[in-house]
């Protein structure tokens, strides 16, 4: 297995999934609250099969997602990261197949909601991506009612670049354009 790298800001700590994740992933996207904009709850088979998904990320392209937590706590909070899942979308023409390979998520439980945390959580992803893809842009993409994300997409330096059709949907595509050191 690879080492994922281990990122910490002022309150989170950001590290690879283990085993011991499972359940607390499983109750965060099984909760109305958190899955309302991406359409329902999720099992936990989806969950397990989720997890597995992050893991072999790393494996596989050597970037992946987080499991979040809390530094103080160590309590597993959410998840977030970079993310190749070969969506079978239509991408506005300003967003090349390389780019969709680099797209960042994010994922807190409820309860930690409205704290300013996927903030810090993305700038930590984002100043890693700077690195890690040497230059190159990422993308996200939000559904447009859900206003606290695209808030967090904002603050974050990423803007809208267009609409993406994906599973029926018509969601708002975002791009960041990589910070130059």
């Amino acid at each position: 297995m690879v080492d994922v790298p281990v990122l910490e800001t002022a309150r989170l700590k950001l590290r690879g999934h283990c085993l011991a994740d499972f359940n607390a992933a499983a109750e965060i996207w099984s909760d109305e609250v958190v899955t309302r904009f991406l359409g329902r709850p999720f099992t936990p088979e989806e969950s397990w099969s989720r997890l597995l998904r992050y893991v072999g990320h790393w494996d596989l392209l050597g970037y992946g997602f987080w499991a979040i937590t809390e530094k103080a706590s160590g309590r597993f909070i959410g998840e977030g990261g970079i993310c190749d899942f070969r969506r079978d979308i239509t991408w506005p023409g300003c967003v090349s197949a390389d780019e969709a390979t680099r797209e960042i998520g994010w994922a807190l439980g409820a309860d930690y909601h409205g704290q300013g945390l996927a903030t810090e959580a993305v700038q930590a992803v984002t100043t890693w991506a700077d690195r890690h893809f040497r230059g190159r842009r990422t993308i996200c993409i939000i559904n447009p009612s859900n206003q606290p994300s695209i808030r967090v997409a904002e603050k974050c330096g990423y803007g809208e670049i267009g609409t993406a059709r994906y599973k029926d949907n018509d969601l708002t595509v975002f791009a960041r354009a990589a910070a130059t050191r």
